[in-house]
């Protein structure tokens, strides 16, 4: 067998409030997708979600981040490749229903363009998300959680 190799990626569920799911679309992206990205050298999931959600969608305070799940998803099987995805739920005080955030780290995705909004997640059907990326979001709470504030400067 080839040798495999495991990409770690943190995962957000951004709701607010109301209990609306934060979701973006961008270039080069097939379906709804979700703040999200690699880990870097010597960086914690939870490190890189904040990050992430920083670099792609602008908001840099996340509310009561837990850790909901990780799994190992194949990308491709030729050659072998597999996403580690550590999956956290956050919630942010955003009045904003749309907006667009261009992406100014540097990296790949430098210079594109995301364009966010809320949706309710009950609204979500099989083949709405790329990268199997709502496989988790039956685990959100039902009511929405109002813990400290973790800004992504911690």
């Amino acid at each position: 067998m080839k040798n495999v190799t495991h990409v770690q990626k943190a995962c957000a569920y951004i709701t607010r409030g109301t209990g609306e799911l934060l979701v973006f679309e961008g270039p080069g992206h097939d379906g709804l997708q979700i703040p999200k990205g690699t880990l870097e050298a010597g960086e914690s999931p939870r490190e890189a979600l904040f990050r992430e959600v920083r670099e792609e969608s602008g908001l840099v305070t996340l509310n009561g981040t837990q850790h909901l799940t990780t799994d190992i998803w194949t990308r491709r099987e030729d050659p072998p490749k597999r996403y580690v995805r550590h999956f956290f739920h956050a919630t942010v005080h955003e009045p904003r229903d749309q907006w667009i955030h261009t992406v100014t780290d540097g990296g790949e995705e430098h210079g594109a363009e995301f364009e966010f909004r809320w949706i309710q997640p009950t609204t979500i059907g099989d083949g709405k998300f790329a990268l199997d990326l709502d496989e988790y979001v039956g685990l959100l709470p039902t009511e929405p959680e109002t813990d400290a504030v973790a800004s992504a400067s911690d």
